[in-house]
């Protein structure tokens, strides 16, 4: 009787899985010198996501590429961040992420902006789900230190309701806001 639900749990796993699409940002040839000769292995850094908020990154390494690849696929599933979007299609703020000598500014933008990033940050964006945000990244151009650096800039979103809801403010009152400061039924009486 026990494997009916094992059978299940097992189905419910591939479903889990198959709710994820992954992209490979990079991979890495490394060679460790022995007394033969060199032995040769593969580091792999992947970004999946389930393009509706969910992403998180992982690193594996392995004597084979497609084994360092799902050691990597393995990992980012297992540590994923949600990610609040505004119209399911860019960020709700602007925010700074930094790792190492790595740092990422990303704003967001109005429809029709496209994602406006580097290697490593659009492969992260398009597996958050983002399709209009305009990024730019300083400093470290490795792979890896700009992967970190967008996931800790991505950490730093917030929705508009928990902030209301820190506040003791209605969302109407958070989101209306214009940079001058003014609400929108200020700037619209003024016209």
């Amino acid at each position: 009787m026990a494997r009916g639900p094992q059978r299940e749990r097992g189905k419910d796993r591939e479903e889990r899985d198959s709710e994820f699409s992954d992209k490979l940002v990079h991979i890495n040839r490394v060679a460790k010198v022995v007394k033969g000769g060199k032995r040769f292995g593969f580091a792999a850094l992947v970004v999946v996501g389930d393009l509706k908020g969910r992403v998180g990154f992982g690193h594996g390494k392995a004597r084979e590429v497609p084994e360092a690849i799902r050691k990597a696929t393995e990992g980012a599933k297992r540590n994923l961040l949600r990610v609040p979007l505004r119209d399911a299609r860019t960020l709700h703020h602007d925010s700074v992420g930094r790792h190492g000598s790595g740092k990422v500014i990303l704003r967001s933008a109005p429809a029709g902006t496209g994602i406006i990033a580097g290697g490593a940050m659009r492969a992260v964006f398009e597996m958050v789900g983002v399709h209009d945000i305009v990024a730019k990244s300083m400093g470290s151009t490795n792979p890896y230190n700009v992967v970190r650096a967008t996931f800790d800039a991505l950490k730093a979103q917030e929705n508009p309701r928990g902030v209301a809801a820190r506040r003791n403010k209605k969302v109407s009152d958070i989101v209306a806001r214009r940079r001058d400061g003014s609400s929108v039924a200020e700037a619209g009486a003024d016209v």
